[in-house]
């Protein structure tokens, strides 16, 4: 039997995060909370609705893309790991992602470069 799902289910799960991300923050480790999330972010950049961008996907699907982030201030000392996306008023952690390590030194910058979240469509 095939399977099928209507691009409009697909969108409203990735408008999810395109309409609650508040915030896109880098961390030293997977957080498992919203508040471990909060708590261990080593650079905070603001984030709108304008910042995401629902399209096809690469393959199939949908796609998320997220907007670069230059300049970002780094608020303590790691390596980063991974990157999560935060919904500050309702104290969500909507998606976390991995990213390459790199070391951020306090009181310095980082950027974010520009990544997508991808959902296929079913098999």
């Amino acid at each position: 039997m095939a399977k099928v799902v209507h691009n409009d289910v697909l969108d409203a799960a990735l408008g999810a995060v395109k309409t609650g991300a508040t915030r896109m923050v880098a961390l030293a480790a997977e957080p498992a909370s919203y508040a471990a999330a909060n708590s261990g972010a080593l650079a905070d950049a603001a984030m709108t609705s304008a910042d995401f961008t629902i399209g096809e996907g690469v393959t199939s699907g949908r796609r998320l893309s997220v907007a670069a982030k230059s300049d970002v201030a780094i608020t303590a000392s790691g390596t980063a790991t991974h990157v999560a996306l935060l919904d500050a008023a309702g104290s969500r952690l909507l998606y976390v992602t991995t990213c390459p390590a790199q070391p951020l030194v306090s009181a310095s910058t980082v950027s974010f470069g520009g990544w997508d979240i991808e959902i296929g469509d079913p098999a």
